[in-house]
């Protein structure tokens, strides 16, 4: 899926409904804002107005360390895979790849692997992201926050 030049995090949780409900909770973007740490808001654009293909949406992000807003910046992202029950992907900004992978277990539950892939970034401005602030370290907390938010979610 990657190179050797990609970042790649993932974090993976089962969670006790069938695929095609943990598809469904995943893919209905405009619910993101309520599991995520970092992301606060998703909205289809251009015409869509729910997960197919092609379809795009924007989001809204912020970091923040304790009570401290470091960084607010809004996204737009394109479906690039949209296969209810198995995966829901896309890509924000042309660059970084979010993918839920479902993996039925046999026993009525759902094996949810999300998948955060990027490059890695250049000179000093890479350094500051990826080595200073850990930015891959803390997206795959991000990532194990939002699994865990879901599978609350869906389990209750």
């Amino acid at each position: 899926m990657t190179d050797s030049n990609t970042i790649e995090r993932s974090a993976t949780l089962i969670i006790e409904r069938p695929p095609a409900d943990v598809f469904d909770a995943v893919a209905d973007i405009t619910r993101t804002g309520e599991r995520s740490p970092e992301c606060v808001q998703c909205s289809w654009v251009d015409g869509a107005d729910g997960p197919e293909l092609g379809a795009r949406f924007t989001g809204d992000n912020m970091v923040k360390l304790g009570p401290v807003t470091v960084k607010k910046w809004t996204t737009t992202s394109k479906v690039t895979a949209c296969d209810p029950g198995e995966v829901f992907e896309f890509v924000a900004e042309g660059y970084t790849t979010w993918r839920y992978q479902l993996e039925a277990t046999g026993d009525g539950a759902t094996r949810v692997t999300e998948t955060c892939s990027f490059p890695p970034g250049a000179g000093f401005r890479g350094f500051l992201y990826d080595r200073l602030l850990r930015r891959p370290a803390s997206l795959e907390t991000g990532m194990k926050k939002t699994l865990a938010a879901l599978k609350s979610e869906l389990e209750s």
